[in-house]
């Protein structure tokens, strides 16, 4: 049986939860291994900009978060980039530019802040769900100094760091399951952490719907009912 604790009362409500992005609470596996300790490297980085590549919810925004708690560096997202925000964005010396994207990045902005990283010997880490280095680029500059960048990927989660991933987001929200849950979970759910995340907020949201514990058997109707689970 799942329960919720504390749970003195249990409300119909959409309760916002805190996802940890501590480096006590990063899930590490063999998939994602290499990426935690070339941000635990830092600053002995074989080059001032590290570009984190891997599929959605893989854990890049964790160890971002790690490494910016480290480094002192100042998180922005990839589509806020641009000329004008970029000295203010490195005024620390370090930067993390989230969610990179082949289309949908401002290089005029992001080959600045390249450039600024070297000038200044600082610090940038990007992520991205692709290697930039294959992106078609309208600055050539900007895609020579890209495929320069060191690439870690992150692989897609093995069985043993696909249950922690569930485990900890139930944790995250304050959900506790069982054994028969977590099994069932692991056989039908796409082996991605990114549809991890989909389940476990589905199965909170419609368990404090229908007033209904955490099982093996709300997770049934929604991935076997009519509409499944949808999103992820």
């Amino acid at each position: 049986m799942g329960t919720r604790v504390p749970s003195p009362v249990q409300l119909t409500l959409a309760l916002s939860h805190s996802e940890s992005m501590a480096r006590e609470d990063f899930v590490a596996g063999p998939s994602n291994m290499a990426a935690l300790e070339m941000i635990e490297r830092w600053p002995d980085w074989p080059a001032r900009t590290l570009c984190l590549v891997g599929p959605l919810g893989s854990g890049k925004s964790h160890l971002a978060a790690i490494w910016a708690r480290r480094s002192g560096a100042r998180i922005f997202a990839a589509s806020a980039l641009d000329e004008a925000s970029v000295p203010a964005s490195f005024a620390t010396g370090a930067a993390v530019v989230e969610d990179l994207a082949e289309g949908d990045v401002n290089e005029r902005a992001l080959f600045h802040l390249l450039n600024i990283v070297v000038e200044e010997q600082g610090h940038v880490l990007l992520t991205a769900q692709s290697a930039p280095a294959a992106w078609t680029l309208r600055i050539p500059d900007l895609g020579s100094r890209l495929r320069a960048v060191p690439v870690v990927a992150i692989a897609p989660p093995d069985d043993a760091l696909f249950r922690a991933v569930l485990v900890k987001l139930f944790a995250d929200r304050q959900l506790i399951v069982d054994e028969a849950l977590l099994v069932y979970l692991e056989r039908r759910v796409e082996r991605s952490l990114a549809a991890a995340q989909a389940i476990v907020a589905a199965l909170d949201r419609e368990g404090l719907r229908q007033q209904r514990p955490i099982t093996r058997a709300l997770a049934a109707d929604i991935l076997e009912g009519e509409g499944g689970l949808s999103g992820g």
